[in-house]
């Protein structure tokens, strides 16, 4: 016997037409975040040629997280955005770690 549930309200054109804006435009941030993610890989890879023993640049992540701040106009809270970029630098610099470990280098990461 089902459970009396209420139906679902009919979407409307209007709802669809703004959901295939928002699907198309998470396809685009995943391809950028890919992208920044691929940039920061060789980043790291430049790193381990120039011999930087470690892979975090705390200086150059409060650059980015300032850069980020700056050019926030919202409406996503500074407090939101900042947590995002902190996970997506976080996963980079993961990535650059696991990058430089298959190639038998030496990198760890000293965020503390």
């Amino acid at each position: 016997m089902a459970a009396d549930v209420p139906d679902r309200p009919t979407e409307t054109p209007e709802l669809r037409r703004l959901r295939r804006r928002i699907d198309a435009l998470d396809r685009r941030l995943v391809t950028l975040l890919n992208e920044r993610a691929e940039l920061g890989r060789e980043v790291g890879r430049e790193k381990r040629r120039a011999g930087f023993r470690t892979v975090r640049d705390a200086e150059r992540e409060r650059e980015v997280l300032l850069r980020v701040t700056m050019a926030n106009t919202g409406p996503l809270a500074q407090a939101d955005l900042l947590a995002v970029y902190r996970r997506l630098i976080g996963a980079v610099r993961a990535l650059e770690t696991r990058d430089g470990q298959g190639r038998g280098g030496d990198e760890h990461d000293d965020a503390g």
